[in-house]
């Protein structure tokens, strides 16, 4: 097995960003996990690997990064909302509509907007919508 350094990281990091492009988010979390291991502060590879783990339906451990994100980066809107897209995805509307909540009034992006006007319980959810597989920086 090739010797890990920082560049392989970088290496890993981008390739994991082209596997979730191509919709293989198990790929994806299998390079991350090693730059996390060597990089556990890196926010950007943690939010990656929560994207990923969101997109293979592993759903507890996408909310446990996106919660790491979120304890880093508190303003961080994309991690709130696609953090409330994960709890909404497991059944958990109230906790989710609080998420997205925070996403809107910190970046008022449309997807944000509407999503934080849910309703809980009054079936107008938005499934799979806006899911966060997208680049949060595309909206510009």
């Amino acid at each position: 097995m090739p010797e890990s350094s920082p560049e392989t990281h970088v290496i890993d990091f981008r390739a994991a960003e082209q596997l979730l492009a191509a919709r293989d988010p198990r790929g994806a979390i299998r390079l991350l996990d090693s730059v996390i291991t060597a990089h556990p502060e890196n926010t950007a590879a943690r939010l990656l690997r929560a994207r990923a783990f969101f997109l293979s339906a592993q759903l507890r451990p996408a909310e446990l990064e996106f919660q790491i994100v979120l304890e880093r980066e508190p303003d961080n809107a994309f991690a709130h909302f696609a953090l409330g897209r994960t709890l909404e995805r497991a059944d958990r509307a109230e906790e989710a509509l609080r998420h997205f909540r925070l996403a809107a009034a910190l970046e008022p992006r449309p997807e944000f907007i509407e999503a934080a006007r849910f309703a809980p319980g009054t079936g107008t959810g938005h499934q799979d919508r806006n899911r966060p597989d997208g680049d949060p920086g595309n909206a510009e």
